[in-house]
């Protein structure tokens, strides 16, 4: 239940604070005075859309925070464990919401940072808004399902068709994509074995190409190369002046001062090993020149073989040899699981069929269970309604069986009502009026409201279109609801607000520059003077206030 609400820089409201109390809430005042403000304050909590506008002082940030108290909500308690949200011990959650002066719009869950998302999941097993417009969504077939839904109380069932429906959906999305890639895969056939061929017929290898090219560039140069391996050769070797000649001399004539200098001994054995290094290098590139035999055979084969990896690569849009193997090898892999395709695509058929199997056979029996509590709650609901005026309606809950299978599983339900004698019953667009509808809904969730495991509903004018008597009950039945969870009900109807175990008032106020919305909790003759004002207007005189205290005593 909401323990607590607060509400800064919202709008019209510059700061407002609200205790709550058990049982049936109520919130009065007049129109304008700015509850639907307060609402949708409220439904920012639940992940609504923020919007600048509601900033109402730019130099500081708009804040809404609601206290919410969750003993015995194991479920909610191991969701929040589950998806990371911080538990209180306190089995308290503060929901909170700000919006900067510029847009950017926060989320907490007991102060820790979250998405949109998740501030949604938390605060919708909290709080249920019905707003006025909701009340259109009793004519929705997805609606009325739920209701029956609830009613059946099969969550668990419907948790493990949803887990069955999408193992369903997976291996059929499987093999309709394995189908649809195996048709595109035999026309194609033809050529990706053409083109497998083509490469498998060089019998490339990686790095041949880079060692061809460099082959091509020798033997086109080969000219040029044999002159300068010549022109090598001579410096070091040439036999009056070549490097070999010049270092042999050099070892000779230090060889010589031994006898008188003892440095010289070594580094006429360090002249000698330059030498016989020197001598080495000149024999390497004589032999690199001998090898160098001008073919022009050799270099067309070269150039024929470059030239048709060169071809290969630009039909495939590479660059490489490397990328041409890994093509045929991708080909090679296409075309053997083409091969094995028929078999494949078999085990993807069953598999989906299976799939289907078990969920068809766990959507027939959720729906058998439906079928059951469609009747019961048809008469449920007119049992439950007739005392608000409707004392000829007529309820039928139709189920009827998809084409195929639904996330929901095979049903669709489709209430059929009548409100006069012998009147055929119709659907409730095409039959109830506004007043009707909002009967009909606050019946349908007085009699679920045991089922939602909610802590706190809020109605907002669902008695719009009655009054009198039908007020009357319709406020019996919302403290009848508030037996079983928190109830905060917006109403404009005196017989609805003195069933309140506690009341509020929003009004508007004036300062020196600009208007504010303003909220309070009302004493016992600030309420009697407020039903008062209800019953008579804005002229209270002594019958209206007996009449206010009458329906409070009652």
């Amino acid at each position: 239940m909401i323990e607590s609400l607060h509400i800064s820089n919202y709008a019209l409201i510059d700061n407002v604070d609200i205790e709550f109390a058990n049982g049936l809430n109520i919130i009065t005042g007049e129109t304008g005075a700015g509850k639907s403000i307060m609402l949708g304050a409220l439904s920012m909590l639940l992940g609504g859309r923020a919007d600048t506008k509601v900033v109402t002082d730019p130099s500081r940030k708009s804040t809404i925070e609601a206290v919410m108290h969750v003993q015995d909500n194991i479920n909610l308690k191991e969701w929040c464990k589950t998806n990371g949200v911080e538990w209180n011990d306190d089995d308290r959650i503060i929901l909170r919401r700000e919006v900067s002066p510029t847009g950017r719009s926060r989320a907490f869950v007991n102060d820790m940072p979250v998405n949109l998302t998740t501030l949604g999941e938390v605060s919708r097993q909290l709080v249920d808004i019905h707003s006025q417009h909701q009340n259109l969504l009793l004519a929705t077939p997805e609606f009325q399902l739920e209701i029956i839904d609830s009613m059946t109380d099969n969550r668990s069932e419907l948790k493990e068709y949803g887990t069955a429906y999408d193992k369903y959906r997976t291996a059929l999305k499987a093999y309709a994509v394995a189908k649809r890639l195996t048709a595109k895969g035999r026309d194609d056939e033809e050529e990706m074995r053409s083109q497998l061929e083509k490469i498998d017929s060089l019998r490339l290898t990686d790095g041949e190409q880079e060692e061809l090219e460099r082959e091509r560039d020798t033997l086109e140069n080969i000219s040029r190369l044999k002159e300068s391996l010549a022109a090598i050769a001579d410096a070091l070797g040439n036999e009056s002046d070549g490097a070999c000649e010049t270092l042999r001399r050099a070892y000779d004539e230090a060889d010589s001062l031994t006898d008188y200098l003892t440095e010289s001994e070594d580094l006429s054995e360090r002249l000698e090993s330059c030498r016989l290094e020197v001598e080495d290098i000149r024999q390497t590139f004589e032999s690199i020149d001998d090898s160098l035999s001008p073919d022009p055979r050799h270099l067309v084969a070269v150039e024929e073989r470059l030239d048709a990896i060169y071809e290969l690569e630009r039909h495939h849009r590479v660059d490489t040899v490397k990328q041409l193997i890994d093509i045929a090898e991708n080909l090679r892999t296409t075309l053997s699981t083409l091969d094995n395709s028929d078999f494949r695509l078999k085990e993807l058929e069953e598999a989906a069929r299976g799939a289907r199997k078990e969920a068809l056979r766990l959507a027939r029996s959720i729906s058998e269970k439906r079928k059951a509590q469609c009747e019961a709650f048809a008469v449920t609901l007119r049992e439950t309604a007739m005392p608000l005026g409707m004392k000829n309606l007529v309820v039928e809950m139709a189920l009827t069986h998809t084409n195929d299978l639904t996330p929901t599983g095979i049903d669709n339900v489709e209430m059929r009502v009548a409100f006069n004698k012998n009147q055929e019953p119709m659907t409730v667009s095409a039959t109830a009026s506004g007043g009707e509808i909002s009967r009909l809904m606050l019946s349908v969730k007085s009699i679920i409201a045991s089922k939602m495991e909610l802590p706190t509903i809020i109605f907002d004018e669902i008695d719009t279109g009655v009054s009198g008597e039908i007020a009357d009950r319709m406020g019996l039945m919302m403290l009848e609801i508030a037996g079983n969870m928190q109830v905060v009900a917006i109403t404009h109807l005196p017989q609805v607000a003195a069933k309140g175990q506690a009341h509020f008032k929003v009004y508007k106020e004036d300062d020196e520059s600009s208007t504010h919305t303003r909220m309070r909790r009302l004493d016992d003759t600030a309420r009697e003077h407020e039903i008062a004002v209800m019953l008579s207007g804005a002229t209270v005189n002594d019958a209206a206030l007996a009449n206010a205290r009458s329906l409070l005593k009652h």
